[in-house]
């Protein structure tokens, strides 16, 4: 494994998925060097230039900053301005709305490290929060400073930085709890040794949890008081859909060395209309209703049936990604139950696709999958 202190000195061109503050380095050196603003303690950027870095945008020099995330300025503006009080950030919406993506892009921008994190699974325990112990050190000298492990959260309280908890409510209540003393008190007690440790000026957490998983561990009051909450959207529009896709999807391709051309924008558009169409349950001109599939047909899946029929095109089509290419990802990705969400996709094709302007190939492509 590739550790975060050691990949500072590989080419970032060479990971598959480097941290934001790697990627994105020549920006952030940048924009800290252009950065006169007042900044709060322990960050490395303004709230202005952590903006600007997320929300792109041009220097009085010329420097171009490339867009992290394309979708509501305010938004973006509310998150960061939470950040710099004593609220926590809970960045909530539907699965594939870029709060994983955002969350560590605020981490990076704010502390130049997005890796104090923290997966949320049902399975995370008290000591992922908290701390741990060097079980061989407690063992032998029993419990000190020594032997304990720290844990992400322990560590971006202790150096006033900014920790991820991704899939908050993934988290057994009770291990959710955890975080209501170090929300408020701004400690994390260490019962074993009769001390605490202190959060430094510029700690804060940033959360994420996706509507889906509603109802599995609920937050309880006490801890959603101990949060802002910003509720990151689907694109509003299908421009922005469109554009969060191709770049995206066209930066993956390049990482992974797929050999084929950068998809079209008319490719892309087809995908994207399909998902916008059936996660609203209508066409784009609101003349046909249509029923809606279990999926949630976000555009992190739109950019993953792209990249899929990149791939389908490269290794073993010509290189240029056409209906034939992205059929069988795009079915993949609606069609998550078998009975309901065939018969939703097989309407949608008959009802719409097969009348549409230009569309005869995606139909037959889908009809000889389906």
């Amino acid at each position: 494994m590739v550790k975060h202190s050691a990949s500072k000195s590989l080419e970032t061109d060479q990971i598959l998925r480097a941290h934001a503050e790697l990627e994105f380095s020549a920006e952030l050196t940048v924009l800290e060097a252009y950065d006169q603003r007042q900044r709060p303690p322990h960050w490395r950027l303004s709230p202005w230039a952590v903006k600007t870095y997320l929300l792109g945008g041009t220097l009085e020099d010329g420097t171009k900053i490339s867009p992290k995330y394309i979708g509501n300025h305010r938004l973006i503006e509310i998150a960061i301005a939470t950040l710099a009080t004593d609220r926590a950030l809970l960045l909530y919406g539907v699965p594939g709305t870029a709060k994983s993506w955002v969350s560590e892009h605020l981490a990076a921008a704010i502390s130049g490290d997005s890796t104090l994190l923290i997966q949320g699974t049902a399975g995370t325990s008290e000591e992922s929060i908290r701390y741990g112990w060097n079980y061989a050190e407690l063992l032998a000298k029993g419990p000190s400073d020594r032997a304990i492990v720290p844990s992400p959260m322990m560590k971006a309280m202790s150096e006033g930085r900014i920790a991820r908890v991704e899939e908050l409510t993934r988290i057994p209540a009770d291990v959710q709890d955890t975080l209501i003393t170090i929300l408020s008190e701004k400690m994390m007690p260490i019962p074993e040794l009769g001390s605490e440790v202190q959060a430094m000026r510029g700690f804060n957490i940033i959360a994420t949890a996706n509507n889906r998983d509603k109802g599995v561990n609920e937050l309880s009051s006490a801890l959603k008081r101990r949060f802002n909450t910003v509720i990151l959207p689907v694109p509003s529009t299908i421009e922005e859909e469109v554009s969060i896709v191709e770049s995206r999807a066209a930066k993956l391709g390049r990482a992974l060395e797929l050999p084929a051309e950068r998809p079209t924008l008319e490719e892309v558009r087809r995908v994207v209309t399909v998902f916008r169409e059936l996660r609203e349950g209508k066409t784009l001109d609101g003349k046909i209703k249509l029923k809606t599939p279990s999926g949630t047909l976000s555009p992190a899946e739109a950019i993953s049936v792209v990249n899929s029929g990149l791939s389908l095109a490269g290794h073993f089509g010509d290189g240029v990604l056409n209906a034939h290419d992205i059929a069988s990802g795009l079915l993949g990705a609606i069609i998550k139950d078998p009975v309901q969400d065939s018969i939703v996709m097989r309407e949608y094709l008959e009802t719409v696709v097969k009348e549409r302007e230009g569309w005869m190939d995606l139909y037959r492509a889908c009809r000889e999958v389906i």
